[in-house]
């Protein structure tokens, strides 16, 4: 395409917001702008373009962004021609709330028109105020190469959407229905990324374990050990997991390849089959634990981490203390603890939220304290143990020292040794722990 127009040397500032998916979505935003003609910048202060890549998953994600709206007048105010947009989940779902009440938001695109945000920058430098959120049951980008910044460690989407609609959950109807990239576009993108050096890759999708490649029949599974196949020097993680889709196949698959990573992030959500029930998870207490048995016969070092969603409509006591239960018997090395928020044109947004917040929070606390014991006393037992880690950052608190992750994804905080630097991969031995962190020291 003519790079003609005078504007497209504008300096774009992009925040991303939310999970693994929205800066993976980042990524290929960047990528177009750039294969437009724009710059991506790391700051805002010289930047004239500022967007920012939203999740609406919960109430509090939505809030940040509505609160980071109020401190970029400031910028506008500097220049008034500078361009504000929202890009992905929020954008879709309040896309009308955006335009209409926060008069500082000149742009709103959806996760399945990326390809327009070029155009809507330009519009906007015009006068002219877009919005493009038409979801797709096409699009996957995956002709777009990603611009990653690290060249160790990548997010590769393998698919968008989801058409699971639970109850809660607004993922659905702000990233449409479930769509597969080919088996083959993704192991070729692992191939490039393989003859570049990068040492690590997490498969994305809202539902990774529902993949489907139309053309060749190819499940998960199959695209897992073609991913391993191909690049038997990479690590491979993927997320989330859904547990009506965690087959045996998948689970043996798995403990099939060293460069599998054994870890896996399979949301329980509640320990109460009628709560499951309303949540419309699809699945029983009973079935799941059955797929934790599984992974545990097969893997029998594998971590385990988990959504639990505290004080859902109805939610009793007894349903309360159901979930401790599950959290007790699986083991969880983590999880990801919140207390129920309703969300718009979700089906349990027409139940009625009769948990107080008061309980809802007690309960919460519950859940958290519960699982930091186990967590801690789980890390407690790598003590002595030696793990292969990828470095991957100096620790945010101390620059002497670095930080990785375990094959099972356990962060481990060690010093550096000899200039280290992104990518090495080192030997370390565990001496102490805490819930969430390891310490150790190269060996």
């Amino acid at each position: 395409m003519a790079n003609t127009n005078k504007h497209r040397k504008d300096n774009i500032y992009i925040e991303t917001y939310g999970c693994q998916m929205n800066f993976s979505d980042t990524e290929i935003v960047s990528s177009i702008l750039i294969n437009s003609g724009f710059s991506i910048i790391n700051t805002p202060e010289d930047a004239d373009a500022i967007l920012l890549n939203t999740c609406s998953v919960r109430d509090n994600a939505e809030r940040k962004i509505h609160e980071r709206l109020i401190h970029l007048k400031r910028y506008k105010k500097q220049n008034k021609n500078l361009v504000i947009g929202i890009l992905g989940c929020m954008a879709e779902r309040l896309r009308k709330n955006l335009l209409e009440e926060e008069r500082i938001v000149d742009l709103v695109a959806g996760p399945d028109e990326f390809r327009k945000v070029p155009q809507l920058i330009e519009d906007a430098r015009t006068g002219t105020r877009g919005i493009a959120v038409k979801l797709s049951r096409v699009e996957t980008y995956s002709d777009i190469e990603p611009l990653r910044t690290s060249g160790v460690f990548a997010w590769l989407s393998i698919m968008r959407g989801c058409d699971n609609f639970c109850s809660y959950c607004v993922v659905p109807y702000t990233r449409g229905r479930e769509r597969s990239r080919s088996l083959e576009s993704v192991v070729q993108e692992i191939e490039k990324l393989r003859d570049k050096g990068f040492r690590e890759i997490t498969l994305l999708g809202q539902n990774v374990n529902s993949y489907k490649d139309k053309q060749s029949g190819a499940d998960f599974a199959d695209l897992l050990a073609a991913s391993a196949k191909a690049a038997p020097e990479i690590r491979f993680r993927y997320m989330t997991s859904h547990p009506v889709d965690m087959s045996d196949k998948l689970i043996e698959t798995m403990s099939e390849y060293d460069n599998i990573c054994k870890y896996i992030h399979l949301p329980v959500q509640s320990g109460s089959n009628r709560i499951l029930d309303l949540m419309l998870r699809g699945y029983s207490v009973e079935h799941y634990l059955g797929r934790i048995k599984k992974i545990k016969e097969l893997m029998p070092g594998c971590s385990i981490s988990t959504d639990i969603i505290a004080g859902f409509p109805t939610e009793t006591e007894e349903d309360h203390k159901a979930t401790l239960r599950v959290i007790e018997e699986v083991g969880y090395d983590g999880a990801f603890m919140f207390k129920y928020s309703p969300r718009e044109h979700t089906k349990a947004f027409a139940l009625e939220d009769d948990v107080p917040d008061k309980e809802k929070v007690r309960r919460l606390n519950e859940i958290i304290e519960l699982q930091h014991k186990i967590a801690r006393e789980l890390n407690n037992k790598e003590i002595g143990r030696l793990h292969t880690i990828v470095a991957e950052s100096p620790s945010k608190k101390n620059p002497l020292e670095w930080m990785g992750r375990t094959d099972t994804n356990k962060v481990v905080v060690f010093p550096s040794l000899n200039g280290t630097k992104e990518g090495d991969l080192l030997n370390v031995k565990i001496h102490g722990s805490t819930s969430a962190t390891l310490f150790g020291e190269i060996i």
